[in-house]
């Protein structure tokens, strides 16, 4: 499977659970920690830990491999290698808003080149 055929299959598990404001971003031309970031919004504290677990449920059978995670009812975090995923409430997304330094890595990124 790519990877670009595994973050379909992320975000269409993602999307068909109900999460919300899906956005998927590229690093791989940065010096990021990760290739590929997703993050999601969940509904609430438990909607979050249910749509790890269905992430989890979904991706393993998949031989993907979840090299850490953390996970709150506020935000939970997988790592699988050159994939990053982030849930979280609305709340969080808004006060941490890593849309802004993603975007903001790509976009000194592409000016460097």
């Amino acid at each position: 499977m790519t990877t670009n055929d595994r973050i379909e299959h992320i975000v269409k598990v993602l999307d068909e659970k109900k999460a919300e404001e899906i956005e998927v971003f590229d690093l791989g031309n940065t010096d990021y920690i990760a290739k590929h970031v997703v993050i999601a919004n969940s509904l609430n504290g438990k909607h979050t830990v249910a749509l790890f677990e269905h992430l989890k449920k979904d991706l393993k059978p998949l031989g993907e491999t979840f090299l850490a995670t953390d996970i709150s009812d506020d935000w939970a975090v997988a790592d699988l290698g050159d994939i990053l995923i982030h849930i979280m409430i609305p709340e969080y997304r808004q006060r941490y808003s890593l849309e802004t330094f993603l975007s903001e890595l790509v976009e000194n990124q592409k000016k460097e080149q």
